[in-house]
């Protein structure tokens, strides 16, 4: 070992010669140090001292406190054993006879309820709910069942109370109905259209435009066409529309172009240019028959095109 030490540069002999000094070094004075030091006298400080031995007699030792149940440890299962020790103790109960539509705050207090239950009670009568019963009573949000089933042979709520609340039910649900919407399609504008259950700005806008396209609806059923209707929206839709036929803006076939023609929904460019020729060519259509014997309509086309042609 030592003879290869001599094959070291000059440099790495010089570095590992320190290294060991220095151990060398810390070693002789970690064992030296305890010769040189001097003990702390702590007789010189009374007071610290009887405070410390105070201190010692306060101490619960380790083995006394392993045994005794205020320094036990629990596990979850033992976490009822935790409630019922350290629960903060609750405010007694009274249960007493009360009209929940008459009863202060207060007086839900003695009878146990949460501060948030009784918020929910309170807004409810403010605004202006009433309890018929006590089987509406135990709807109340926040309202455990086993609340209620402590509460429910106290509750007292007037007859007198409950036929004036069936009676106004009635007197809301008879004399004031609410108003059935129904919109003319063919006239309607956006905000008469969302005013029907189902309508969206979406569907509104789509109907106008439609609308605008066609020169107008002839049927109800036409709503099926419009972008993104589904049956179930359309049935929920149509009981509230009606059309009018009598606002049906139609094109004048002997004076259309081909442009104006092409621009309707249910023609395309090809049939728009077969009825400008066959006008061209006849000098004038006097009859729908003149355009159902052309090559490019078929019958689904002629069905739904007919209504907003004009022969005049």
């Amino acid at each position: 070992m030592w003879k290869d030490f001599f094959f070291f540069p000059l440099s790495q002999r010089i570095g590992i010669i320190v290294v060991i000094c220095l151990i060398v070094l810390c070693s002789i004075v970690n064992f030296c140090i305890p010769f040189f030091s001097s003990e702390d006298d702590f007789q010189t400080h009374p007071n610290e001292m009887a405070a410390f031995e105070a201190f010692k007699q306060s101490l619960v030792s380790l083995d006394s406190a392993r045994h005794s149940k205020k320094f036990q440890t629990y596990s979850r299962s033992d976490r009822s054993v935790y409630k019922k020790s350290f629960r903060q103790p609750t405010s007694e109960v009274h249960l007493f006879a009360f009209n929940p539509n008459t009863l202060d705050s207060a007086g839900f207090v003695a009878l146990g309820l949460k501060p948030y239950v009784i918020s929910n009670i309170l807004k409810y009568r403010r605004k202006g709910g009433q309890f018929r019963d006590s089987e509406a009573f135990g709807k109340v949000y926040g309202l455990t069942e086993e609340q209620f089933a402590d509460l429910a042979p106290y509750i007292q709520i007037p007859k007198a109370d409950a036929l004036h609340l069936e009676e106004e039910s009635k007197y809301a649900t008879t004399v004031n109905p609410a108003p059935e919407i129904i919109v003319e399609l063919n006239t309607a504008d956006t905000t008469q259209l969302m005013q029907v259950k189902g309508i969206g700005r979406g569907y509104a806008r789509s109907i106008v435009r439609f609308r605008q396209q066609a020169g107008g609806f002839t049927s109800v059923e036409q709503l099926r066409e419009i972008y993104g209707m589904t049956t179930e929206n359309y049935r929920r839709i149509a009981p509230h529309c009606t059309v009018d036929p009598a606002f049906i803006r139609k094109i004048k076939v002997n004076t259309a172009s081909i442009e104006r023609l092409r621009s309707h929904p249910y023609l395309n460019f090809y049939q728009a240019k077969q009825i400008y020729e066959l006008r061209r060519k006849k000098g004038r259509l006097t009859s729908f028959q003149d355009i159902e014997k052309l090559s490019e309509m078929n019958d689904s086309v002629l069905v739904k095109i007919r209504p907003y042609l004009s022969f005049e």
